[in-house]
């Protein structure tokens, strides 16, 4: 007679096996079709019916939110390294949203869900956008509190900041050097010249 606890987890440890397994399998599709190449394509390479997919993985924003949750413990490494060596907070707001930037470019066409999912509570992708905002603006309160960012600029803004230079740099007309162009000209926006020491006479320093 079969143990039912034993079947049990052999159930749950087939479910899990099967789930890591589409990860695995889906992270190599997406980096190589993107994250619109058909979801039927990853279940076949993984050897599954669509249906074993489509119960892990209901749609395809339940899939993305997964994959870059996976990824979450490399991206706050990097936001704990920043913290703790980078002393300038306009520096570490900067390093920040290169990180963020490094993270939303792992799949071609990302920029766009996660896009989608500012607007929409109930995509899943919600979540991973909402903490990516809160981060964000964790980093910006900081520079705004050391006169380095200005008062007007939200955390929300620079996240969509961040997509909208990644998604220009997968752009058919960009080529290698848009990304990098487009980094300095957001860092232009959001950070507050400082203000230049005046000398006697009210004249900023070096000035004629």
């Amino acid at each position: 007679m079969n143990d039912p606890a034993v079947s049990d987890r052999k159930t749950r440890s087939d479910k899990e096996r099967n789930r890591s397994h589409i990860l695995d399998v889906a992270t190599e599709f997406f980096a190589e079709q993107g994250v619109d190449g058909p979801m039927h394509d990853i279940a076949k390479r993984a050897g599954f019916g669509p249906g074993t997919l489509y119960r892990h993985f209901p749609t395809r924003e339940d899939l993305l939110a997964a994959l870059l949750e996976a990824r979450w413990d490399e991206l706050f490494a990097r936001r704990d390294v920043i913290e703790r060596s980078e002393r300038d907070s306009a520096a570490a707001l900067q390093a920040w949203l290169d990180a963020l930037s490094d993270y939303v470019t792992v799949f071609d066409g990302l920029p766009d869900p996660l896009r989608v999912a500012l607007t929409k509570d109930t995509s899943p992708l919600a979540i991973t956008c909402e903490t990516l905002v809160d981060t964000t603006g964790q980093f910006l309160a900081a520079a705004q509190r050391d006169g380095k960012a200005h008062s007007w600029v939200g955390a929300r803004e620079l996240f969509l900041g961040v997509l909208a230079s990644v998604w220009v740099g997968g752009a058919v007309l960009a080529d290698e050097a848009s990304t990098s162009a487009l980094r300095p000209l957001l860092r232009a926006g959001w950070e507050k010249p400082s203000v230049p020491h005046l000398g006697h006479g009210g004249r900023a320093d070096g000035d004629a």
